[in-house]
C-alpha cells in the first residue's frame, strides 16, 4: 500500500517541486493539494490522506488553523508533518501543542523527508535537528514549570512506557523492550494520553521532554534496556 499525501502550502511552485520530487519514490502517492485552511479541510475530508505535508504560514492564515480542526475530529487518521521555512521556537511549540506529529525545515533533503513521512505514518514523532536544538534551549531556558506532579498521577509502568515513546519507539518496539504485548502497550499508552489530556502521541513526548524530564527519561530507557 501506498503512503498517500497531501501537500498543503500556499507557493504554487513549492508544490509542484514537491510533488515531482515526492512522486519519484514508488511508496509514495501524491492524492492531492491545498493552498488554503479552507481547501486543506475539504481536501482532507475527501481524500482522507495518510500524511499531510503542512506550511506553517498559508498567505495570510496559518498552518496552526489545520492542525487545531483536524485535532477537534475524533475521525481524523491523517498524521501531520510540518513542511515550513519558519523555525521561529514558538512555532514548534505551537505546532506540536495543536497536534503535529513532526516538523521539518524546507532545507531538509528529500530522502529525509521521505523517511520521515514513513516514521510520522508508523506512528513516530519527528523533528529537524536544527529545531530539536531550538527546543531543548527552551527547555533548559524554561524549566518544569508545571513540574513533575502531573507525572506522577502516571503509574510506574505508564511512566516507562512514555519515556519509551520520546525515544522515539513505537509501540511493538516498547513491547518487545518492555516484555509486554502490543495490546498492553497501547492500553498503557492510551491511560497515559488520557491522564494527561492529550490526543497524540508527539504531545505527550513534548510534554515529557518540557517537564523537565528529557535525562531522567533516557535513563528509564537505559534500565529497561539493560
Amino acid at each position: 500500500m501506498k503512503i498517500r499525501l497531501l501537500i498543503v502550502d500556499d507557493h504554487q511552485l513549492v508544490r509542484v517541486g514537491l510533488r515531482t520530487t515526492l512522486e519519484r519514490y514508488p511508496q509514495l502517492e501524491v492524492a492531492g493539494e491545498a493552498e488554503d485552511v479552507e481547501s486543506a479541510m475539504a481536501a482532507i475530508k475527501k481524500l482522507k490522506p495518510d500524511v499531510i505535508l503542512l506550511d506553517m504560514r498559508l498567505g495570510n492564515e496559518s498552518g496552526l488553523d489545520v492542525c487545531k480542526r483536524l485535532q477537534a475530529q475524533d475521525d481524523s487518521t491523517s498524521a501531520i508533518l510540518v513542511l515550513t521555512s519558519y523555525g521561529e521556537d514558538h512555532l514548534v511549540y505551537e505546532a506540536i501543542a495543536a497536534g503535529a506529529d513532526g516538523y521539518l525545515l524546507k532545507e531538509v533533503g528529500s530522502d529525509v523527508l521521505v523517511k520521515s513521512i514513513e516514521q510520522v505514518v508508523s506512528g513516530r514523532s519527528v523533528l529537524d535537528p536544527a529545531v530539536t536544538r531550538a527546543v531543548f534551549s527552551l527547555v533548559k531556558q524554561g524549566g518544569s514549570a508545571m513540574g513533575d506532579d502531573k507525572l506522577q498521577i502516571l503509574s510506574e509502568q505508564e511512566r516507562k512506557v512514555l519515556a519509551l515513546v520520546a525515544d522515539g519507539k513505537t509501540n511493538k518496539e516498547i513491547a518487545s523492550a518492555m516484555g509486554l504485548s502490543d495490546k498492553t502497550v497501547k492500553n498503557y499508552f492510551s491511560n497515559t494520553l488520557r491522564k494527561l489530556g492529550f490526543s497524540r502521541r508527539s504531545q505527550a513526548a513534548a510534554f515529557f521532554v518540557q517537564q523537565g524530564s528529557f535525562k531522567r527519561g533516557h535513563n528509564a530507557v537505559e534500565e529497561i534496556r539493560n
